[in-house]
C-alpha cells in the first residue's frame, strides 16, 4: 500500500499489514504543525469475552471507497484547515498486537489535528460496512458491537 503522489487524501483496504510510519510521514506537510495518528490494534478480548486470539475483517472495497470520501468531504468542512488525511483499514485475518485501522490528520494546529483524527476513526467506526470476525479459545463468532450505518454528516463531532 502506497501514498497517492497527487491529491491529500489517501483511502483505503489492504490484506497487508498497515504502513503506520508511512502514512504519519505522508500527513507531514510543511503548513501544518499537528499530525495526530490513530492506531486501533487486535486486542487479547472483547466485550465479554476473553482469551480472543485473532480477528478477521471482511469488506467490499466498492462499498468501503465512497464512505470513506464521504468521511473526508466532511472532516474538511467541519476543519477546513486540514492538511492531509489518511483513513486505512486491513482485511483478512489479523493477529494479537497488528493494527487493524489507521486514521491520521495533519492541521496546522494541535486541536484541531486531534478532533478531526477523533471524529475520522469515530465516523469511519459508525459509517463504514467493515464486517468482524472474532476468535477465542471456546470458538468464534461475528463481533458483537453491529449497528445500523449512518451517513457520516450524522456522527457528531465527539461520541463518547
Amino acid at each position: 500500500m502506497v501514498p497517492p503522489t497527487q491529491g491529500d487524501d489517501w483511502l483505503g483496504l489492504t490484506t497487508e499489514p498497515l504502513p503506520i510510519p508511512t502514512a504519519y510521514e505522508w500527513c507531514v506537510l510543511a503548513r501544518c504543525g499537528a499530525v495526530v495518528l490513530f492506531s486501533g490494534t487486535v486486542r487479547d478480548h472483547a466485550e465479554g469475552r476473553e482469551g480472543v486470539t485473532h480477528l478477521e475483517y471482511e469488506a467490499y472495497e466498492e462499498q468501503v471507497r465512497p464512505r470513506l470520501e464521504a468521511i473526508a468531504v466532511e472532516l474538511r468542512q467541519r476543519w477546513p484547515l486540514t492538511g492531509r488525511v489518511a483513513m486505512l483499514h486491513r482485511v483478512g485475518r489479523l493477529e494479537l498486537t497488528e493494527s487493524s485501522v489507521v486514521v491520521a490528520v495533519s492541521s496546522p494546529h494541535r486541536p484541531e489535528a486531534f478532533a478531526a483524527a477523533r471524529f475520522g476513526i469515530d465516523s469511519l467506526k459508525a459509517s463504514v460496512p467493515i464486517w468482524k470476525r472474532e476468535s477465542w479459545t471456546e470458538g468464534d463468532a461475528w463481533g458483537l458491537g453491529a449497528h445500523e450505518l449512518v451517513d457520516a454528516s450524522d456522527v457528531p463531532t465527539e461520541l463518547s
